[in-house]
């Protein structure tokens, strides 16, 4: 059973509300997941594609890597013991943060194209003899399907996002995410890289300015709460 958390501080204000407490062993095992998976991708696209049509798929997956480590730096952090302050104490929430945006986000953007440069890799047709390439179709666009599924997982509360900003701007940025991943991945496909290079310039620039933004704002929130928490009354 849940414990319920106060909701109105020794001021007669309302507390912030803030995010549940989650179960750090969990992000970390999410931590070693996005550090391996993207750099494996990566090296597998540099071996078996074409450099031409590379894009910026590359740097998205070495990012989402690199952001995994960091990510891990603030779960690490976390701390509710003695000593414990406003920072430690929202280490899981800041390093969620991080990998939902600057883990997951970048790997989501670059695996549609990943997938396309895959499906029609010289190099891999070229270990079977006779091979003839088949039109993909629509079927090319299954990898894109799991962006819809972590667009739910915003919207719906499951997000670290959803408690730092109003309801409104949350569909605002998640929309956003959702029609910037869609230009890059048809700016890719259409061979314009230039493009592609804006669109995925412009998303990961708005996850670090959030991802900034979220980190503060939960150190703030948190700060707020521990000020105001109403004492635990004596047994």
């Amino acid at each position: 059973m849940s414990k319920e958390r106060a909701t109105i501080g020794t001021d007669g204000l309302a507390l912030p509300i803030l995010p549940p407490e989650r179960d750090a062993r969990v992000w970390a095992r999410l931590v070693r997941v996005m550090f391996y998976l993207p750099g494996f991708m990566a090296l597998l696209l540099i071996k078996a594609g074409e450099p031409v049509s590379f894009g910026i798929t590359v740097e998205l997956l070495m990012l989402s890597s690199a952001a995994a480590i960091v990510g891990g730096l603030y779960i690490g952090s976390e701390s509710s013991g003695a000593g414990a302050d406003s920072s430690s104490k929202v280490g899981t929430w800041s390093g969620s943060l991080v990998l939902e945006l600057l883990a997951v986000v970048p790997f989501l953007c670059a695996v549609p194209t990943l997938f396309h440069e895959l499906a029609h890799s010289r190099l891999l047709h070229d270990l079977v003899p006779g091979a003839v390439d088949i039109p993909l179709g629509a079927s090319a666009l299954l990898p894109m399907v799991a962006i819809l599924p972590f667009v739910l997982y915003q919207l719906a509360g499951f997000g670290t996002v959803s408690f730092i900003v109003p309801k409104p701007l949350n569909w605002i940025i998640n929309t956003g995410t959702l029609c910037l991943i869609t230009s890059s991945y048809i700016a890719n496909r259409l061979g314009k890289y230039e493009w592609e290079r804006r669109s995925a310039g412009l998303l990961v620039v708005a996850m670090v300015i959030i991802v900034f933004y979220g980190v503060l704002k939960l150190k703030r929130m948190q700060a707020i709460y521990d000020a105001h928490y109403p004492p635990k009354p004596a047994k």
